[in-house]
């Protein structure tokens, strides 16, 4: 078979049944068409025919794959994709989750759809992920990577904090709030979505501001392109323990009078689709918006 995709990684959820039973009929769909199989390790423990060598951690999958499947929700999909966007993986999902908006194949019959994909016929989307770093005095504390969005928040549900907001250095705002969202267009659907912020089709290159229940009714989402370097800087009054958290998955700790940068980082996921893949029909199928009148 002629194929993009010699190598190919298997992502699950572990502690999952469904996801379990439907990372196994992977294996061997993909076994029987004779690709090279190898599981991430915690996922893979669910599986008893594998050897110790075809068990690899997601940075080993991430170096030896063409092709990684990711089983699960979009969670599952954010975590594996912060890694595998470093080694330019193509990344598929099978929905095990809830909304899947990152996660296309149906786990029932996922396997005419991949065929297609192994043969070479699927859409490919290149998503930008945002670079998160945390100064303190000038210095970088902390770094990560994130795939919806970044989160400035308290550690305690509804306490207030004030900070600025500048753009390329320039001063933007000043708010007090619960916080500040900072997402891609992959993360507009997710969080933001939630806080009233717009939705950004993927191919846009732009990042939205979405202010967490601000102390003030002027205030509003802001959408700037995403080459755009994004400082908050923390007011030194600040006395909640406060946090910059990104896609719910990774937190760095901050402290009154810190810095966060957040900048478009320099790799991208390659999410794979099927041909039949439109995202305006994720969009009222997720959303439940109404079908066409006529």
């Amino acid at each position: 078979m002629s194929t993009p995709f010699n190598t190919i990684g298997l992502i699950g959820k572990p502690n999952h049944d469904g996801a379990a039973q439907t990372l196994h009929r992977l294996y061997t769909f993909l076994q029987a068409l004779g690709y090279e199989v190898f599981v991430e390790r915690r996922a893979g423990k669910q599986l008893d025919a594998l050897q110790d060598e075809q068990l690899l951690d997601l940075v080993e999958l991430g170096e030896k794959c063409d092709l990684a499947v990711v089983v699960g929700g979009d969670g599952n999909m954010l975590g594996a994709a912060r890694v595998l966007a470093r080694f330019d993986v193509a990344v598929i999902g099978v929905n095990r989750g809830n909304l899947g908006f990152l996660t296309d194949l149906n786990p029932h019959d996922f396997e005419p759809a991949l065929e297609q994909v192994l043969s070479g016929k699927f859409v490919e989307e290149h998503r930008f992920l945002l670079e998160v770093e945390v100064y303190r005095h000038a210095q970088l504390k902390s770094a990560n990577l994130a795939v919806n969005e970044a989160v400035l928040h308290a550690d305690k549900v509804a306490h207030m904090i004030e900070f600025e907001a500048f753009i390329d250095e320039q001063f933007v705002f000043s708010q007090r709030s619960d916080g500040l969202i900072v997402t891609t267009p992959t993360g507009s659907t997710a969080y933001s979505l939630s806080g009233g912020g717009p939705i950004l089709t993927p191919e846009l290159n732009a990042v939205a501001l979405v202010p967490m229940f601000p102390h003030t009714l002027s205030s509003r989402p802001l959408v700037v392109d995403a080459n755009k370097q994004i400082k908050l800087k923390l007011s030194p009054e600040n006395t909640a323990s406060l946090q910059v958290s990104c896609d719910s998955h990774v937190v760095l700790a901050l402290l009154p009078g810190d810095e966060v940068v957040i900048k478009k980082a320099a790799q991208k996921l390659r999410l794979i689709h099927p041909t039949s893949y439109s995202y305006y029909h994720v969009l009222r199928e997720k959303l439940n918006w109404g079908s066409r009148l006529y």
